[in-house]
């Protein structure tokens, strides 16, 4: 099936520094056509299983279209909080909301080989817990939604690396140094 990736509405990404000063805002298409280094989300969401919910993202999106990857990600408004960014995109993508917890920040850079565009990010990480409904999510933004145990996620991250965003295994990685794949690791964090 060949898609073909849907105008972005205009809007706008905030640039930052490496230490996260803010520099100004910059039209999203431009800014990742440029790689331009802005403000970012990735939210990972587990049940009481243990299990991670992963998004595969809508084969229409502006880049990385198709690829699985963190439950929800995007980019904060100007003056909106990283956690209420979090929390809005939650119930835009997936169609709930759930306590979240800011666990780390990361940068990184990676190119989309099939639009050539740019993720160059200052990406805030957040977990949370959740064992409802996740039917509800937007076919403009998910293709698909799946809870998928540890064990079995690095099975897959194993076996076939380029179906995953670049983003998701590097916060991945780190997840994992700090010991919070697990839920008894994260509701200590509440």
């Amino acid at each position: 099936m060949t898609t073909t990736p849907t105008a972005v509405p205009e809007e706008y990404v905030v640039l930052v520094n490496k230490k996260g000063k803010i520099l100004g805002t910059e039209e999203k298409m431009a800014a990742h056509q440029k790689g331009l280094l802005h403000k970012a989300f990735s939210v990972f969401i587990f049940n009481s299983k243990g299990q991670m919910l992963l998004q595969q993202r809508a084969f229409t999106k502006y880049h990385f279209g198709g690829l699985w990857s963190n439950s929800c990600c995007s980019h904060p408004r100007l003056d909106e909080a990283d956690d209420d960014a979090a929390h809005r995109r939650l119930q835009e993508e997936l169609g709930f909301d759930t306590p979240l917890k800011e666990v780390f920040r990361f940068i990184y850079r990676a190119q989309d080989e099939a639009t050539q565009l740019i993720e160059h990010e200052l990406d805030a990480v957040f977990v949370g817990i959740y064992d409802g409904d996740t039917t509800q999510f937007n076919p403009d933004e998910v293709n698909a939604v799946r809870w998928i145990s540890i064990p079995e996620l690095f099975k897959e991250l194993n076996d076939n690396p380029q179906q995953f965003t670049y983003w998701f295994k590097t916060a991945l990685l780190e997840l994992t140094d700090k010991s919070l794949l697990s839920v008894s690791a994260i509701k200590k964090l509440f």
